[in-house]
């Protein structure tokens, strides 16, 4: 199937053509989840497996068919120097998220599609193949998740009387910094996830705000931002500017991901 895009952005043809191509990576990711695989350090001391490599070919592959003229940007070609100049409309590709998570087998690692327009993230799929579960938006069209076949919609909540659920990264945090954004605030509970699940747990209403200091890319984020701005969320720089794509380099900056607060 080809999207035609020579206007505004088809995103429900688009969401419905995405759909089974991130079920297909996801499918390759665990037949490679389930071997003895090996694993490798890149040059920013990141792992990487051949779940990775394999599982952004064939979105590669699938996005080129679905949108021919789209540039792709994807975290494993981007670590071999394969950047494509993008222009104001381009695809972020991670092809797991949560690598760390992947290698220690949990099962909190993902699978990301974003679709970037002007620099806002305006379509996103975060499939957790392991978990069986998709969460998916798009501008205008809310956000929903699919456990085990099962779809409903999702939506940020506002702040619970009692107070903030805060998520944090298992293996990337930094407790002070995060401890003097949250100074005045009522925090009810604090819990740990990985990979951009972080993201779609706030837009599934579970939680309230994911503050991240430290390096991020924005193939780590479009796809989960994408989700949660269409759920009503927001992901904002610490100066509370919206997160934008596209930058230089693809690095984020700190950012705060809230629900309805």
């Amino acid at each position: 199937m080809s999207v035609m895009i020579t206007g505004p952005l088809p995103l429900a043809s688009l969401l419905s053509a995405l759909t089974p191509l991130i079920h297909e990576a996801g499918d390759l990711v665990m037949r490679i989840y389930a071997t003895d695989f090996q694993v490798e350090v890149k040059g920013d001391d990141s792992p990487v497996t051949l779940a990775d490599q394999c599982a952004e070919k064939v979105i590669f592959e699938g996005l080129r068919r679905l949108a021919p003229g789209i540039p792709i940007v994807g975290e494993e070609a981007a670590s071999a120097g394969d950047i494509p100049d993008v222009s104001n409309r381009f695809w972020l590709v991670d092809p797991i998220d949560g690598t760390k998570e992947f290698v220690n087998r949990n099962g909190e690692f993902t699978v990301n599609i974003a679709l970037i327009d002007h620099g806002v993230p305006v379509l996103g799929l975060v499939l957790a193949p392991a978990l069986e579960t998709l969460y998916a938006g798009a501008a205008g069209l809310g956000a929903w998740v699919e456990i085990r076949g099962q779809r409903r919609a999702i939506a940020v909540r506002g702040e619970p009387a009692d107070g903030l659920t805060v998520v944090g990264s298992r293996h990337h945090g930094n407790d002070r910094a995060v401890d003097a954004f949250l100074a005045g605030r009522r925090v009810a509970a604090q819990r740990m996830v990985g990979s951009s699940l972080k993201l779609c747990i706030l837009a599934e209403g579970l939680a309230d705000v994911y503050p991240r200091f430290g390096r991020t890319m924005e193939w780590d984020t479009a796809a989960g931002d994408a989700v949660l701005r269409a759920a009503g969320g927001s992901v904002r720089t610490i100066g509370g500017a919206a997160l934008a794509y596209g930058k230089p380099g693809f690095e984020n900056p700190d950012f705060a991901a809230w629900g309805a607060t």
